[in-house]
């Protein structure tokens, strides 16, 4: 299923899907993500009871976090609009063996035909990368079910997360491709917290996401000058 590139940029899409081919690779140019995906995962399993719920990973890319949440027994769909990510990702399953639905299809279209249908909403490293990221919010809160949780990840807008996230992890230690980040889009935890509440959303928290690249592990907890993770609850 395909809709019209509307909240996306073509831009975007053809960066990220030009590294489809790796994006499974741990040693690759998203291995980052691959060491944060336990982190990410563990902070939804603690708030989300997920074996049987139906959860929707909005921006999955080639599905990193859509297969860790189906193998913990969750009815997943997903939804990326770079078409390369959605092809690696379906081939993937195969070696998996994991159901997911995968769709080439924006969460907007996806919350037109398909509103309270789903008990948790995955939104990780997503919101930085589009240009109307309120309207994924609330998009994502027209999907929930009345009780339902969206957990979202990115990054701070600040001179720290500049530093780290592009001066230090994509041309320092080159962990990222080189205009992976655009620092404009990053997003104060204020910022986001307002356009929850304009979706009907409540924040019950709000956590920093911590990265040590070289000992190849991340946690939940500390500052979120940086990356910080999110969780808000459907009334």
């Amino acid at each position: 299923m395909s809709a019209p590139v509307a909240n996306a940029s073509q831009a975007e899409l053809d960066k990220f899907g030009a590294l489809a081919s790796r994006w499974w690779d741990p040693q690759g140019p998203q291995r980052p993500l691959h060491e944060l995906n336990p982190a990410r995962l563990g902070y939804v399993r603690d708030r989300l009871p997920l074996a049987g719920a139906r959860v929707l990973d909005v921006g999955c890319g080639a599905g990193l976090l859509s297969e860790a949440l189906a193998r913990e027994g969750a009815q997943v769909t997903a939804l990326d609009l770079a078409p390369e990510l959605i092809d690696v990702a379906k081939l993937h399953l195969l070696e998996s063996g994991l159901t997911v639905d995968y769709r080439l299809q924006s969460v907007e279209d996806l919350a037109a035909g398909a509103p309270a249908s789903f008990d948790g909403i995955t939104c990780m490293e997503m919101l930085e990368h589009v240009p109307d990221p309120a309207a994924v919010v609330r998009a994502c809160a027209t999907l929930l079910k009345p009780g339902g949780q969206l957990f979202l990840s990115t990054l701070n807008r600040t001179p720290a997360a500049f530093a780290v996230a592009i001066v230090g992890a994509e041309y320092l230690a080159r962990l990222l491709p080189k205009g992976t980040h655009d620092y404009k889009q990053f997003i104060k935890p204020s910022e986001l917290a307002a356009w929850l509440r304009a979706a009907g959303l409540q924040a019950s928290d709000v956590s920093g996401l911590a990265y040590d690249p070289i000992r190849r592990k991340a946690w939940v907890g500390g500052p979120t000058a940086i990356n910080y993770l999110a969780c808000a609850v459907k009334a």
